[in-house]
């Protein structure tokens, strides 16, 4: 019965202090295989989409508690764009980093989001902010530097994406995270609820990202799509619950 607490079995609030979003295009054929039964690739043209989002989380609990009781801690998260049944919109998380064990802990006890412990430190300074991300073996190290003043910018060199608007469709998070419960054959499908999301398109600097030199990445080449920030903004996931698939 422990595969039903991970489920979301209660809404849990947050509020995001500082989130950056790095949005990479691969061609569809090199993420397919990274998706559970049920879910499908979301596309734009002939590539699909693997996200990394950096957020700084302060008062994270279960809505039935009060914000002193949250937990401040920073996560990162891997996830790919996809639809469920071809259609519904949403995310599948590959993989979560955070530098609270407690957030390690009840994480994989409540969710499926493959939380693993890492150390974290951002950096504000001069209109821009660092991250730095160092995780056991190096397999998810990452460290950015992103521009948040002088407004919105452009593309990055090589995007897939032909317009803003474009861009902003994959900038995340969906309406909708998805992942697969093996022992029901059902997608567990989690709604999220957010005010004052207004993310702005920010150019940044990309001096490491280890994830990808592990496979399925390794030996094809990220395209950075976009990249987008935002800061101030509550969050809401609420109850998960349970998509069953047709039989196999």
């Amino acid at each position: 019965m422990l595969h039903r607490l991970k489920r979301h079995p209660f809404p849990v609030e947050a509020f995001f202090r500082h989130s950056l979003v790095l949005t990479y295009a691969f061609p569809r054929e090199v993420l397919e295989p990274l998706l559970p039964a049920g879910l499908f690739i979301d596309t734009y043209g002939a590539f699909g989409f693997l996200a990394i989002a950096l957020v700084q989380t302060e008062r994270l609990r279960p809505v039935f508690l009060p914000a002193a009781l949250g937990q401040n801690f920073f996560l990162s998260g891997y996830r790919i764009f996809t639809r469920l049944n071809g259609s519904m919109r949403g995310l599948r998380i590959l993989r979560s980093d955070t530098d609270r064990l407690l957030m390690v802990t009840a994480g994989n006890l409540l969710t499926h989001y493959r939380y693993r412990l890492c150390r974290a430190s951002l950096t504000e300074r001069d209109g821009a902010i660092e991250w730095s991300i160092r995780t056991p073996g190096g397999e998810a190290d990452l460290n950015v530097i992103a521009h948040i003043r002088g407004g919105p910018a452009p593309l990055p060199e090589g995007s897939p994406f032909t317009t803003a608007k474009d861009a902003r469709r994959f900038a995340g998070p969906l309406p909708y995270t998805f992942d697969y419960e093996v022992e029901t054959h059902s997608i567990i499908r989690i709604r999220g609820v957010r005010q004052n999301w207004n993310p702005m398109p920010v150019a940044v600097e990309v001096r490491e990202n280890t994830f990808f030199k592990q496979k399925p990445f390794r030996g094809v080449t990220p395209i950075l799509a976009n990249a987008f920030y935002l800061h101030d903004v509550p969050y809401r996931w609420e109850r998960g619950t349970l998509v069953r698939l047709e039989e196999r």
